[in-house]
This record gives structure tokens, sequence and C-alpha cells, in this order.
């Protein structure tokens, strides 16, 4: 299915270059001069390499059309991550480089949406929030307003985001599982 490069979103398959292709992050730049362009970071679904391409906005590519599957992470088995199908009770082993960056908010029990291509696992989908403890968070610096100003925080599974200054270690919080970033505080 060809659609408009701009459309390029995290987790989708491409082909490109006779390959398939798993789309890891892409950003949209607009030069001070010229059009607009996408750079995609993706992978290789056989080989696992890495590269980065660049496409005007109005360039078409090929997009494959993936079938979804829930799941349910189990545990780690070395560098392999080890989830059940719900309704089976089949195991699915991934190497934990599916998940790229989001595999550090990846939780015991946690659902999660395994993308397929022709039966083959191309990506994986967390749910859009986990809620994770701050373990260290600088103090408050005088001056700062609550509206303009964040703070850095770790969180207890190793990220660092930023936070608002009223946010203190011990506290739990919700973050995003696409990039880290801070929605609220918790309701336990």
């Amino acid at each position: 299915m060809k659609q408009q490069a701009n459309l390029i979103r995290a987790g989708q398959v491409i082909e490109h270059d006779g390959r398939r292709w798993t789309v890891l992050k892409q950003q949209i730049i607009t030069p001070g001069k010229g059009g607009a362009f996408i750079q995609v970071e993706m992978r290789d679904l056989k080989t696992g390499n890495k590269t980065n391409e660049r496409w005007r906005t109005a360039d078409s590519v090929e997009r494959l059309l993936t079938e979804d599957k829930d799941y349910t992470y189990s545990y780690m088995d070395g560098d392999n991550v080890v989830l059940m199908d719900p309704e089976t009770f089949e195991q699915l082993i991934l190497a934990k480089d599916i998940f790229g960056d989001q595999f550090a908010f990846l939780q015991d029990n946690m659902a999660l949406n395994v993308k397929l291509v022709e039966g083959d696992p191309v990506g994986v989908e967390l749910p859009p929030h986990v809620t994770l403890e701050v373990t260290e968070a600088d103090p408050v610096v005088k001056g700062q307003t609550a509206s303009s100003s964040y703070k850095p925080a770790m969180l207890s599974n190793g990220v660092k985001t930023l936070v608002p200054p009223f946010i203190e270690a011990g506290e739990r919080i919700v973050v995003r599982t696409e990039d880290g970033s801070y929605v609220e505080r918790a309701k336990d």
C-alpha cells in the first residue's frame, strides 16, 4: 500500500530497496530554504542493521500491512523477551532489540500488541502510558515557576525525564512509553 512519506510513523513496516524495514523514529525537518523532508531511522527486519533515510514529504513509500496480535509480557530469558498469548497460552520469544527505546518501560504482565507481517513479528506496541516511581528528583530552585520550568528526575526503571517542580522523590507519576515524558501524577 503506497503512502506519502510524511505519514510514516514509528512502528510501521515499509519496503525500501527490496528489503523490509521497521520504522524506529521519524522526524520532519523544515530547513530555512527548500522543501521539507522526513528523516527516518529504520531497522532491517532480516539483518537487524539500522540505517537513516531521507525522503521529501511528497514522496511515496510502500507500507506493508501488519496483523496485530495481543500478548502478555511473561519474563526475560537472557537478551530475549518471552511473551504469552492470553488465549492459547503459547509463548513467543522476541529479541529485546525489537522494543527499541521502549524496552525500559516493560512491566510484569503488561498487555502488548505485536505487529506481524506474514506471521513474523516486526514490531511491538506498548500501552501509551505507564506508572513509575520517581527515585531521584533535583530540589526546587527558588524563583522557578511551575508553568515554565521542569527539573530532571530519575525513574524507577532507570530512565531520566523532566518533571514539574512540585514532584519529589518517592512519588508515582504517569509517563508516556513513546518518549518517557511526564503526563501527570499517578492517581493511586
